[in-house]
C-alpha cells in the first residue's frame, strides 16, 4: 500500500484534481530508483522493506531463474539449514508451518518463494538477468548496470541506488588439483548438483568434508557401490536437536502469534549464550568437551576416531551439525581418505602415497569462495576508481554496508558481518534497517550519499584489532581468511553487538555529494560544512 503524509491526505480532499495529480507526481520524481541484486533472503527483505517505505521503483536482479538465493542454487540431497527453522525466518513474515526443528533446502526455498509473493514482490522480480558490471556516472550521478540476460550484447539500465544482496556463498570454490579437466567421468560441485547422474551402483569420489559434504555423504551412502571421502582436514562436528514439530506445537504457532515469536527468540539468546569466538572463553572449552564426547560416542573404531579427530580448537573453522555424518563413514563401502591428492587422472584419483582409486564420478564439496567479495561483478565509483582494486589488500566496508567513493551503493552480507552460527536473517533485517535510512536522507536531500573514508578505516581497524584472540586466528586453514590472511568474514563480536551498531543511521558517518564531485556534510556541531571528496 502506498504511504501518504497528512498533508498528502489533506490535499487530496481539499484542492482539484489537477493539483492533486501534480502533487503525486513529483512524488513519484523524487523516490530514488534502486537496484537490488540478487533475489536471496538479503535481496527479498531489502525489497520488503523498500515497499514498507512507500518507495516502489525498485527492481530486484536475479541472475537465476527463481528466488532463494544460495537456496535455489543448493539442491544436493540432504540439503538443511544448521540454523533452527523459526530463527531462520522473516520477523515480519513468519511461517508457524514449519515442519521440522531445523528445515531442509525444498521447504526453505518454498517459504522464500511464498514471500515473494507475500510480500508483494513478484512484480518487481528480473530473473535471468545476471549483472556484470556497476558504474557510477560522475557527470549524471546516477548508477549504470550491465546486464547479461541471455541477449547477444546485454541489457543496460539506471538506478540511483544499488544493493548488492549477493551475500557470501553464491560462488563454488573449485579446487586447484592437476588433471581434474581431465577426469573421463561426471564431476561437479554439489552447489551445482548434476540431478541427471545416477549414482546407484557407481565408484564415487567425494572431495572435501565441509558443510555440504556432512549433509550429502550419508544419502549417498547406502546406494553407491563404493564411496571415498577425501579429507584434507577433520572438521568439528556436533549432534543436531532435529525432530518434526508436532500437529499441537504448528496449530499454536499458527493461532498464537505470540508462540512462534517466543520460539525465535528463545533460539537467538542460545545462540547469544553459547556462540563463543575467543579461544580463552569457557563456552569454547565447553564446547569442545562435547564435540569430543559426540565423536568417541559416535565412531567405536578407534582408528578412525583417530583420523575424524581435529587437530585445531574447536570453532576456527565453521562448527558443523550432523547426526548421520559420521555413522555413514563406519559403512563397509565406505573409506575416509586422509592423505592428500597428487593428481585426477582419467580413470580416478591419485593420493600423495602413490596409491590410485578408481571411481566412475567425483562430487567436489569444497565450499565457496566467500572472502572473494562480489566476485563475478566490476564495480567503478567516482572518478572510476575500482571497488576490487580498492579491496585488493582485502575487503572492508563500514558496518560491512558503505564503502567511500562509492555513493549510494550499499552491500547486505557483506565484509565482516557473517556471525558464528547465528542466523544470518537477523543480521539481514538490521542491515536493511540502516540502509533505509540511508535510501530516506538521499530522498529527503536529494543528492547522493557516501560515507567518509575516515569513518570506513576507523571502523576497519577497530574490527581488525578485536579479531586478536578469536578462534578463527588460532592456526588453521578456513575460508574466513583471504589470500593477504586477513579474516575478512567474520565479525569478532556477538550478533545483538552487531545490530546495536549497524540498526541506525549515524548521519555523521556519511556526507551529501554535490554535483561538482566535492561533498556538503552537516557536522555533529549542527552546522553546515563542505569538505573535499
Amino acid at each position: 500500500m502506498e504511504r501518504t503524509t497528512g498533508m498528502e491526505r489533506r490535499l487530496r480532499t481539499s484542492v482539484p484534481g489537477r493539483l492533486r495529480r501534480s502533487v503525486n507526481r513529483r512524488r513519484r520524481r523524487d523516490t530514488p530508483r534502486v537496484a537490488v541484486i540478487g533475489a536471496g533472503a538479503g535481496g527479498l527483505a531489502m525489497g520488503a522493506k523498500l515497499r514498507e517505505a512507500g518507495i516502489d521503483s525498485f527492481t530486484i536482479y536475479e541472475r537465476s531463474d527463481g528466488v532463494g538465493g544460495t537456496w535455489h542454487d543448493n539442491t544436493y540431497p540432504g540439503a538443511q539449514c544448521d540454523v533452527p527453522s523459526h530463527f531462520y525466518s522473516f520477523s515480519f513474515a513468519l511461517n508457524p508451518d514449519w515442519s521440522m526443528t531445523y528445515a531442509d533446502q525444498p521447504e526453505i526455498r518454498a517459504y522464500l518463494d511464498a514471500c515473494t509473493d507475500r510480500l508483494g514482490l513478484r512484480p518487481h522480480l528480473r530473473s535471468g538477468s545476471a549483472v556484470r558490471e556497476l558504474r557510477w556516472d560522475d557527470d549524471a550521478m546516477v548508477w549504470r548496470l550491465h546486464l547479461d540476460d541471455g541477449t547477444p550484447d546485454g541489457d543496460d539500465v539506471s538506478a540511483d541506488v544499488v544493493v548488492s544482496a549477493l551475500g557470501m556463498l553464491n560462488v563454488p570454490a573449485y579446487p586447484d588439483i592437476a588433471g581434474l579437466d581431465e577426469f573421463a567421468g561426471p564431476v561437479f560441485h554439489s552447489a551445482r548438483w548434476d540431478h541427471d547422474v545416477d549414482l546407484a551402483g557407481r565408484r564415487v569420489a567425494v572431495i572435501g568434508t565441509g558443510a555440504s559434504a556432512i549433509q550429502f555423504v550419508p544419502e549417498i551412502a547406502p546406494v553407491v557401490d563404493r564411496l571415498h571421502v577425501f579429507q584434507r582436514s577433520a572438521p568439528w562436528i556436533m549432534p543436531k536437536m532435529l525432530r518434526p514439530y508436532t500437529d499441537g506445537e504448528r496449530r499454536r504457532f499458527r493461532h498464537v502469534p505470540l508462540a512462534a515469536r517466543r520460539e525465535r527468540w528463545k533460539h537467538f539468546w542460545q545462540f547469544e549464550r553459547n556462540t563463543s569466538v575467543h579461544t580463552a572463553d569457557e563456552a569454547t572449552a565447553q564446547r569442545t568437551r562435547w564435540a569430543t564426547k559426540f565423536l568417541a560416542h559416535a565412531v567405536p573404531d578407534e582408528e578412525l576416531r583417530a583420523r575424524l579427530t581435529p587437530d585445531y580448537p574447536i570453532g576456527c573453522k565453521r562448527l558443523l551439525l550432523s547426526n548421520d555424518y559420521f555413522p555413514a563413514l563406519s559403512l563397509p563401502q565406505v573409506e575416509l581418505v586422509t592423505d592428500g591428492i597428487d593428481r585426477v587422472t582419467p580413470t580416478g584419483v591419485v593420493t600423495s602415497d602413490g596409491h590410485e582409486r578408481d571411481v566412475d564420478v567425483i562430487i567436489l564439496g569444497t565450499g565457496f569462495r566467500a572472502s572473494d567479495h562480489l566476485s563475478g561483478i566490476d564495480v567503478y565509483g567516482r572518478g572510476g576508481r575500482s571497488l576490487h582494486e580498492d579491496w585488493s589488500d582485502g575487503a572492508s566496508a563500514y558496518l560491512g554496508i558503505a564503502v567511500g567513493g562509492f555513493p549510494n551503493f550499499f552491500i547486505l552480507y557483506g565484509p565482516n558481518t557473517n556471525q558464528g552460527g547465528n542466523s544470518i536473517i537477523f543480521v539481514l533485517e538490521a542491515q536493511v534497517h540502516h540502509v533505509i535510512g540511508a535510501i530516506r536522507r538521499i530522498t529527503r536531500r536529494r543528492r547522493p550519499l557516501e560515507v567518509r573514508r575516515i569513518v570506513q578505516e576507523r571502523d576497519a581497524r577497530r574490527v581488525q584489532r578485536d579479531m586478536a584472540g578469536t578462534l578463527w586466528l588460532s592456526g588453521c586453514s578456513n575460508y574466513f581468511t583471504d589470500r593477504n590472511g586477513r579474516v575478512t568474514t567474520q565479525y569478532p563480536h556477538s550478533a545483538l553487538h552487531y545490530w546495536a551498531r549497524v540498526r541506525l543511521l549515524r548521519p555523521g558517518a556519511y556526507r551529501l555529494l554535490r554535483r561538482d564531485g566535492r561533498t556538503v556534510a552537516r557536522p555533529s556541531g549542527g552546522t553546515a560544512g563542505r569538505v573535499r571528496g
